[in-house]
């Protein structure tokens, strides 16, 4: 795996990363409402905060209970897979491009629990496209389809709720190496039984990040 320029003002493989826990494990979960933003980014943060940490991280193929009261995560199905990254940091904070990549789509995901602002980006020579989800408005203005955006070169900031798809702040990273003839949106979230599907598409975010497996083997 080559290495990939920071996608955070962070060098996350160096950073004190504080890994967060969506699971039915997390008991502290029990006494918190995820559909009330405000408590729910306070929860996060503060513990971000109570662990000494610079940024909160974690996601990849977790098994949540917060998507189940969210209606657009249980329409016929019961989708609680997480299919990328979720990287907890303030609102405003800058994002950058991994590596020289062109906008291969944009839009405002609206709604609750949706990805609102939405950039995905294709890297050059390869099928190999990232979406960053939850962004701030104003990180879709003066892009367009097309735009080749350098390895470091700024994508957007993180969003706040509730323009955010009404989230704590925080970035939705995923890479995928197909897009299932989707342009500016992608399923962040599957059901169990459509796990195997999506695993031939979604890739490990985390080399992507600059961390190896000894960074994640010990996940929550």
């Amino acid at each position: 795996m080559p290495e990939f320029a920071q996608i955070t003002a962070f060098d996350l493989s160096t950073s004190q990363l504080v890994w967060l826990d969506f699971t039915a494990k997390n008991e502290e979960l029990q006494s918190i409402d995820p559909d009330s933003t405000s408590a729910f980014s306070s929860y996060i943060f503060e513990k971000i905060k109570s662990q000494g940490g610079q940024v909160g991280i974690g996601g990849w193929l977790e098994n949540r209970t917060i998507y189940r009261s969210r209606e657009q995560f249980n329409t016929g199905k019961s989708r609680n897979i997480h299919l990328g990254v979720d990287i907890w940091l303030p609102a405003e904070s800058p994002l950058f491009a991994p590596e020289t990549c062109e906008i291969y789509g944009l839009a405002n995901n609206t709604g609750f629990g949706n990805y609102g602002p939405t950039i995905i980006l294709k890297a050059q020579h390869k099928e190999l496209f990232y979406l960053f989800g939850h962004l701030s408005l104003d990180s879709l203005e003066g892009k367009t389809e097309g735009q080749k955006i350098e390895a470091g070169q700024s994508v957007g900031k993180i969003g706040n709720y509730p323009i955010n798809g009404d989230w704590p702040p925080h970035l939705h990273f995923q890479v995928m190496q197909n897009l299932l003839g989707q342009k500016s949106d992608f399923p962040g979230v599957c059901a169990e039984n459509e796990l195997a599907f999506f695993q031939k598409y979604c890739l490990n975010p985390y080399p992507f990040l600059g961390l190896q497996e000894k960074d994640w083997a010990h996940k929550p």
